[in-house]
């Protein structure tokens, strides 16, 4: 089955008109911008849905961030009000009071910092009266590439159940240049691309995700095996059911 981007892109600005109508009438949209085809695609469907006056993207680098003048482009094309706050001295000393307790794990270090820059997002929100836009993708989800809590947080989630080529359907289906679209996401960490990382494309991914297909049968086991365990990461949190007699 084609993937309509046209289509699709007006439905999701349909159902991000109503989410705020039944939600949050009269809010702003506020979205943490990395200038990648995610938080770029979020960005500018939430300007064509509510009004670029009503979007506000927050850049929250860490530290020094090489790529920044990227996320700022992003907010300069789409003409929206952007803020800046750096998260590296909230950073350094959460890592450095963990360290004086025990080893700083690297899982840690790069957890961190998603989940910091979430709770910015939401102080940002509820001093603009906004609502947290999640910029996760299918893809990205499916194998549990996202942090619980940090980027797979927020109130509403137009891109969640869209592959990333999908998301980069709509991307250029709301007039986004390649800079944006084609931004290699790296981990911030140790200078590797998600790709790297996973051991495998988003376009197998992809595949996989939307036909089943993957001809690689260590590549298939490898994604069966992450979307498994990563399962409690998209289901509400299991809790211990009490029934009173």
């Amino acid at each position: 089955m084609s993937f309509d981007a046209k289509k699709v892109k007006a439905d999701i600005i349909k159902w991000i008109q109503d989410w705020f109508e039944n939600n949050g009438k009269g809010c702003n949209a506020i979205i943490g911008i990395s200038g990648g085809k995610d938080s770029s695609a979020v960005a500018a469907l939430c300007v064509e849905a509510l009004g670029k006056d009503r979007v506000i993207g927050v850049l929250m680098p860490n530290g020094e961030q090489f790529d920044i003048d990227v996320s700022k482009d992003l907010v300069d094309f789409l003409g929206i009000k952007s803020y800046t706050l750096n998260i590296k001295d909230a950073f350094e000393s959460i890592i450095s009071q963990v360290s004086g307790m025990t080893e700083v794990s690297p899982f840690t270090r790069t957890n961190l910092p998603p989940r910091i820059r979430m709770a910015v997002l939401y102080a940002v929100s509820q001093s603009f009266n906004g609502r947290v836009a999640n910029t996760c993708n299918l893809s990205e989800d499916w194998v549990g590439y996202s942090t619980k809590y940090g980027d797979a947080a927020g109130d509403f989630s137009p891109l969640s159940r869209l592959t990333v080529q999908e998301v980069k359907a709509i991307a250029r289906e709301c007039g986004l240049p390649d800079r944006f679209v084609e931004k290699v996401p790296i981990d911030g960490l140790c200078g590797k691309t998600d790709e790297d990382n996973l051991g495998f494309t988003y376009a197998t991914l992809d595949k996989y995700i939307r036909t089943g297909v993957c001809e690689d049968e260590e590549i298939k086991n490898k994604i069966d095996t992450m979307h498994v365990r990563n399962l409690f990461k998209l289901r509400l949190m299991d809790c211990f059911e009490y029934n009173p007699e």
